[in-house]
Order: C-alpha cells, then sequence, then structure tokens
C-alpha cells in the first residue's frame, strides 16, 4: 500500500510540469507581441508629420500598455515557473531580477493585480485623452474598473502582509 502511495504522489507532484508548455505558448505570445508593439513604432514613426499632438500621445501610451502586458507576461512566465513548476538555478546569474529573490505564490499575486491595475490606469489615461471621441458612459465604467482593480491589489497586498507577518511570528510546527 506505502508504493502505491508514494507512486500516487511522485504521479501527482510530476503533474506540475503540465504547465511548462502553457509557459512556453506564453513566450511564442511574448514574441508575437513584440512583432505587434514594433508595428505600432513604425506606425508612429511613418505618421508622425501628420499626427496631432494628442494622437502622439496615444500612439506613446499604446506602446508604454504594451510594455507594461509585457512585463506582466514576463513576471507570469517567470515567476509562475519557478513558484510552481521547477526553481530557476539563477542564483550567479548578473541578469537575475531583484523581485525574484523573494517570489512567491502569495507576492506574485500582490504584484500580477499592481501591474493589471497599472495597465488599467494607462487604458483609463489613454481615455482622458480622447475623452471626446467617447460615450460618458464608457469612461464611467472603465474608472469603476480601474477602482476596482486598485481595490483588489490593496486587499490583495494587505492580506499578503497579513499571512507572511503570521507566518514569521508562528513558531514551526513539527511533523
Amino acid at each position: 500500500m506505502k508504493k502505491i502511495e508514494s507512486l500516487v504522489e511522485s504521479l501527482i507532484f510530476s503533474s506540475r510540469w503540465l504547465q511548462a508548455p502553457m509557459y512556453l505558448g506564453l513566450i511564442v505570445a511574448g514574441c508575437l507581441y513584440a512583432y505587434k508593439s514594433l508595428t505600432e513604432l513604425s506606425h508612429l514613426a511613418m505618421d508622425i508629420q501628420m499626427l496631432t499632438e494628442a494622437k502622439v500621445m496615444l500612439g506613446l501610451l499604446s506602446l508604454i500598455d504594451m510594455t507594461m502586458v509585457a512585463n506582466l507576461l514576463v513576471m507570469v512566465i517567470i515567476g509562475g515557473y519557478a513558484t510552481f513548476v521547477s526553481r530557476l538555478d539563477l542564483d550567479e546569474h548578473t541578469d537575475r531580477p531583484d523581485w525574484l529573490r523573494s517570489v512567491s505564490a502569495g507576492s506574485l499575486k500582490v504584484k500580477l493585480a499592481g501591474s493589471l491595475a497599472s495597465v488599467s490606469g494607462i487604458h483609463l489615461l489613454k481615455s482622458f485623452v480622447d475623452i471626446k471621441e467617447l460615450k460618458p458612459e464608457s469612461v464611467k465604467w472603465q474608472v469603476i474598473i480601474h477602482l476596482v482593480f486598485l481595490a483588489s491589489t490593496l486587499i490583495l497586498a494587505i492580506t499578503e502582509k497579513v499571512l507572511h507577518s503570521t507566518h514569521e511570528t508562528e513558531p514551526a510546527k513539527k511533523h
């Protein structure tokens, strides 16, 4: 019976590798998104003489938005893989991101929520720049959605801080 239990536990633990192809797929998606960003930049560069300042600002905000989404993608790929699949052997790597030193499922959620709130903020700023083209109802919903992202991020951060400080003060339990 112990052998069967050990085999089942090994199989369950090995199932984490099912996520690896998903992270590889996200890398491919990141390449496609980088291509899209470069085409956006080339359109902006080619049309710069004909664009108003507001249109240039909207183009720049689109590029910032794309960069922030790419940052989010990198956090999900690296942080998710390191947290849920396998430890990354990057201790000696000179380019190792600082945030990776303390990545956990909870801290990754807070970072992702903060990034989503930032992306939402950029979208909202784009709407404010182009406010004449939008319906007030649309902007109202964007503001509400942004506030929900901000509140969710704050709640996640507070929860993570409380849980982290609780774990630090509790004595280690022996099994």
